[in-house]
């Protein structure tokens, strides 16, 4: 097997893309943008033998912020995806060799180990990934919940529509609210007011889905060609606003929000009807809405999405533990750090376990 390492400005990087499907997340664009937001640094694996290819992106990540005082001195990294669902990229001819997919892992443990990093968490693409659990061995992937997407080659979209978000879509329609494609840079200062209202009003103002303007400005510098805002105009202003994006026949319904004075009247169902039956228009397969809070399927966001379509992906994790000593010494110096066991950080289910909080 041949391993290639290959940097943002590497051509190989788009060279090997062209050669497999592909979303989005894997492009590097996308990972300079989520090196720049996490300060990390962007990478990605090219493992090949022949027509067999297994190609990942992820970042770089330095773990001197795992015990916040410095106490420690070994120079330890870990790898992680970038937001959202890049995963692994396999080539058929890797998909139908058996063992290629589980050797090549073990290329990536051992080149991770020789480079420092103890440990790599990825999250899977549900649609790209989703017969993964056949292509590698059992237990190598976990099951996080489940995530929905539109099937867009069938042709009637609204009978897959739950019956309340059919009446909620056609008294949108009928009080006069209108929905469409605009152009992003031509709508981000509105898009980020109204994704920020929103954060606010679900408490998700950190973390996970914190997101500001500069941010949003990079992403339409690096990404405009392929981003799409889907708005709903209601009484001239601008009701509530969806970021899609569109790459190989897969477009990703990624973020937006709802103005509050409009929450009650649910223009979202619009919005998204609106883009699915433009996608659909487009060629593309699939519309993938995504799943619930923090991969949750059943809180209501994943039942709104539900609602659009009987498709349903599982939302799988691969966690790697490239080096065992340095992964148990981070372990063991965080859980000194919180005032815990080692144990308890192990049990927890979070990966990587040094950075349970």
């Amino acid at each position: 097997m041949d391993i290639q390492v290959i940097s943002l400005s590497d051509p190989l990087w788009s060279d090997s893309l062209k050669k497999l499907r592909h979303d989005i997340y894997h492009l590097p664009e996308y990972l300079c943008l989520e090196a720049n937001r996490l300060r990390t640094i962007a990478e990605a694996i090219l493992i090949s033998d022949g027509e067999k290819m297994l190609f990942v992106p992820y970042l770089v990540r330095s773990c001197e912020d795992v015990v916040p005082d410095g106490t420690d001195e070994q120079e330890i990294f870990d790898v992680l995806s970038p937001y959202a669902y890049a995963g692994i990229l396999l080539s058929e001819a890797a998909i139908n060799t058996p063992g290629f997919p589980d050797a090549a892992l073990d290329n990536i443990k051992q080149e991770f180990r020789s480079r420092g990093i103890c440990s790599a968490f990825f999250r899977l693409h549900p649609i790209l990934n989703e017969n993964f659990t056949t292509a590698f061995k059992a237990g190598t992937l976990t099951i996080n919940g489940k995530t929905v997407s539109v099937d867009l080659r069938i042709s009637n979209l609204w009978s897959k529509t739950r019956k309340g978000h059919r009446s909620t879509i056609n008294k949108c329609k009928r009080m006069g609210m209108i929905a469409k494609m605009v152009p992003f840079s031509d709508y981000l200062d509105e898009f980020v007011a109204i994704y920020e209202e929103t954060m606010g009003r679900v408490s998700a103002t950190t973390g996970f889905y914190s997101f500001n303007s500069e941010y949003f400005t990079q992403m339409n510098d690096l990404l405009g060609a392929s981003l799409h805002l889907c708005i709903v105009e209601y009484e001239n202003q601008v009701a509530c606003a969806g970021l899609y994006t569109e790459c190989c026949g897969i477009v990703q319904s990624t973020l937006g929000g709802t103005k509050n004075q409009f929450v009650h009247l649910s223009p979202s169902s619009l919005e998204t009807d609106y883009a699915r039956t433009w996608a659909q228009e487009r060629g593309n397969e699939f519309l993938h809405l995504g799943g619930g809070l923090g991969g949750s399927m059943e809180d209501k966001l994943y039942i709104f999405k539900a609602g659009f379509s009987e498709l349903s992906h599982p939302f799988m994790t691969l966690r790697l533990i490239a080096d065992e000593e340095k992964y148990h010494h981070l372990v063991k110096l965080r859980a000194k750090f919180l005032g815990v066991t080692a144990s308890a950080l192990l049990e927890s289910g979070f990966f990587p376990a040094y950075r349970s909080c």
